[in-house]
Formats: C-alpha cells, structure tokens, sequence
C-alpha cells in the first residue's frame, strides 16, 4: 500500500529541497539540490528560475506517479524579498532578480518623501531602508529603471506564490509573503500601504496562508498550497505550546523574533536593525536581525591567524567561569575587537591580539563582546511588560557552548533551551496546510 505523503519545496538561496511528510508530518525523505547561479538581463547573479521550475514540475510528475508514495499535498516555502512579474498571458517577464542587487537609493527616497519621510514610512511599514530587500522598493526599480518591461507587467507575485502558480495557474497573495521588510504592508491599519495604489501596483489581495487548490497531475487530483515565507513559516511549529517565547535563530545572521510583543514599532528600533515578520496567524512577529555568524567567523580567523590556528579551533572551546569573570573585571566593558561607538557592530581594523595570552583568552573576549551585541538586539524586541518564559535557541550557535552561556546568564528570569527541529521551515508549510492539530517535539535541551 501506498504511503500519503506531503511534497514541500524548500527553496533557499543556497540549497533547494524536496522534502516529503507523513501523515503525522514526519520526514520520511530529503532529496537537496544545488542549481549555480546565472546573471540577469543587467549581469548581475541570480538564480536560475528556469532551472527551477523545470525541477519542481519533473519532481511532481514523478511524484504523481510513484509507486512508493501517494502524493496527496504540496506547498512551498522560499526566501523573502524576491518578486516575480507576469504579463497579461501569464508569462514570466523577467528573471528572478537577486535582493541583493544595488538600486540607486532616490528611488526609495522620492518614495519615503512622498509618504511622512523615511522614518514614518519605514514605522508604518516594519520595513528598516534596506534597498532591493524592501521587495516593494524592486517594484519602483524596475518601473523607473526597465519601464518597457514594467508596462508589461499585468501581475506581481511574491516568490511562494509564484512556485505555487507554477502548477495551479492561481495568482495569490498571502501575509507572510507581503509582511516580511517589504515596505508594502501598513502595520497601522493592517492593509496594503496607500502608496501601492497610487502608484497603481498589480498585487492580488492576500488570502489565507492555509488555503488550498485542487489541480490533476499525472490523472491524480492533488491539493497544493500557495507558499509561505520561510522565516514565518520556521516560527510555525513553536505556537504548538502554550508558553510564550522567543526564538533565536542563528546562523550566518540570528534573528530574534517575538510573536508577543505587541508593541508598535520605534524609528530608534529600526534604525537598529528591527522590523516585523507576519505570523501564520497574521499577527506581527517583531524582529531584530545581527550579522552574528560573519562578525564571528571575522574575529575568529584573526584569532587564528595571530595564534596560529586553524579556524575551527574554537569549536574545542569549553566555558572557563573563571576566565570569563576575569575578563570582565579587568575589561569593565571595555572593546578589544569591536569599535567602542554605541551601537557600532564594526570590528576594529587592528586589534591588539598581544594582549591576550592565548588563543582560548582572545576567544572568550570576542565572545563576550559578540554576545552582548546580541543581547541588546534581543532587548529591542522586549516589551515593557514582558511577560515571555522561554527562550529556544536554533541553528548553528545552538552548538557554541559560550554562546549559550552569555544569552542564559543575560536573561535569568527566563528559562534558555536549545532547540532542534530538521527542516523546520518545510515542516511549517506542510503544517499550516495539514488542516490538523500538531504537537512536535521542539528537540528541547535545557542550557544550563
């Protein structure tokens, strides 16, 4: 007998995953591809949205005719700030132009002028002034920039929804898309921002993030979903519990997010870094975002580079209680490795690496230093009547032992855990479609 299974895109900008769910939303198979990067129409690197699309209607058709599975569902769930246009056939216009292209910033700003100006924009909107990761502002870009193009463009779709529209000819919006640093959705009245109006954008009305369509593939009718951002769609299994939280997500960026803070966005928080996601509730998620992974692994390979080293080095590192104390009495805040301007997350060009007697020293100061850089992100997303009780640390600094250290010591009252769940953005867009109940187990250790 055939298994039902739950097909999920997982499409990051690195790794691409077909990922298949159980009934009760277990992994029972992985399969990662890695497609190289092209250029677009300007010569600047993107992914190959062609290459893409041809693997995602291959793996359905194989999917749909499987002897082992009984495929009954599909969703995706992809990175943020990358919009696809379609003219009035339905044809793509353009390739998937990389957010991290450079856009010329009067764009944005004759935008923000406008609207209240730049702070009052990017309050309304939980989107801090980020370029082309504000995906509203590619739209701007591409009409001042492209315009034979742009005055194709009969609909807009955020990247989900597009790999979504790849198999049901659906076009959708949803909130998690639209919610995310897009400078599209006002937070205010929770509605598109007056400026998509007026400026006479095509953007469907966004719809329930569970909602499903029928489509027959291979003879067999399937339901697929239409997408989810990938950061929403990670904080999903978390809401399982009863205990209010907030999730460090590290890696080469943490992210810290809490869906219980309510509070409305300061321009002095997103000046630092602060925005919302959207919930699969539709609920903000406030947000501060540190470029922890690359501040470290900088530090790091000058550590190794003085002590002669390889880089790894430090992931033999225990906590030294004494070392640490030692550290702070003699430092009294001082910065070795960071510039010493509030609220600079800059190392410094030279740092004296003499003044530590090894590798280990060096190593604990760094992390102190990093570690209370994140600190004060995560207080950005504190309210003031703060009432949270758990702290669930993910991704790679779940394994760094002094990390985990500072971030328990800093917040006493709350109880820290680490926590491990495979695929966790793919096991949200399988669950917000699964039309069940679920409890999971958050792979949950205590830090100590």
């Amino acid at each position: 007998m055939k298994e039902a299974v739950t097909a999920i895109f997982d499409v990051g900008k690195t790794n691409k995953k077909l990922i298949l769910f159980n009934e009760d939303l277990k992994i029972i198979s992985v399969k990662e591809e890695k497609f190289a990067e092209i250029t677009d129409d300007d010569g600047f690197e993107c992914d190959d949205i062609e290459l893409i699309e041809e693997w995602i209607k291959e793996s359905v058709t194989s999917l749909a005719g499987s002897s082992e599975y009984e495929l009954k569902k599909i969703n995706f769930t992809t990175y943020g700030a990358t919009l696809v246009y379609l003219d009035s056939e339905g044809m793509r216009l353009t390739p998937v132009y990389n957010y991290l292209k450079q856009v010329d910033e009067r764009i944005s700003e004759n935008l923000y002028k406008r609207f209240g100006g730049r702070d009052e924009f990017c309050r309304r909107t939980a989107s801090p002034a980020l370029g082309m990761l504000n995906s509203g502002i590619q739209t701007l870009w591409l009409k001042s920039v492209k315009p034979e193009i742009f005055s194709k463009v009969k609909h807009i779709l955020h990247f989900p929804q597009y790999l979504s529209y790849i198999l049901t000819g659906k076009i959708y919006s949803e909130h998690t898309s639209i919610g995310c640093h897009t400078g599209l959705w006002d937070f205010d009245k929770m509605a598109y921002h007056p400026w998509v109006t007026e400026y006479g954008l095509s953007l469907p009305v966004p719809v329930p993030v569970d909602t499903l369509n029928e489509v027959v593939i291979g003879g067999k009718t399937i339901n697929v979903g239409i997408g989810i951002h990938d950061s929403s769609s990670s904080l999903a299994p978390y809401f399982a519990g009863s205990e209010k939280f907030l999730l460090l997500s590290t890696g080469t960026w943490c992210i810290n997010m809490n869906p219980f803070n309510k509070e409305i966005l300061t321009t002095e928080q997103l000046d630092n870094d602060c925005l919302c996601y959207m919930s699969i509730e539709r609920h903000p998620v406030k947000s501060s975002r540190i470029f922890l992974g690359h501040m470290h692994e900088e530090g790091v390979n000058r550590i190794a580079l003085h002590f002669l080293k390889q880089a790894d080095y430090y992931k033999k590192i225990r906590v030294d209680d004494k070392l640490t104390s030692l550290l702070k009495d003699r430092n009294q805040g001082k910065k070795h490795f960071f510039m010493p301007e509030p609220d600079s997350r800059d190392l410094k060009e030279f740092i004296d690496m003499y003044e530590f007697g090894s590798f280990e020293e060096a190593y604990h100061q760094l992390m102190i230093e990093l570690c209370e850089l994140t600190v004060e992100a995560v207080r950005f997303v504190l309210p003031a009547d703060d009432d949270t009780e758990n702290i669930y640390i993910t991704g790679g600094f779940s394994d760094n032992e002094l990390f985990k250290y500072h971030i328990k010591r800093a917040f006493p009252s709350k109880l820290v855990f680490t926590s491990e769940i495979a695929n966790a953005s793919a096991l949200g867009a399988a669950l917000v479609i699964s039309g069940q109940n679920h409890r999971f187990n958050l792979g949950l250790s205590p830090v100590e």
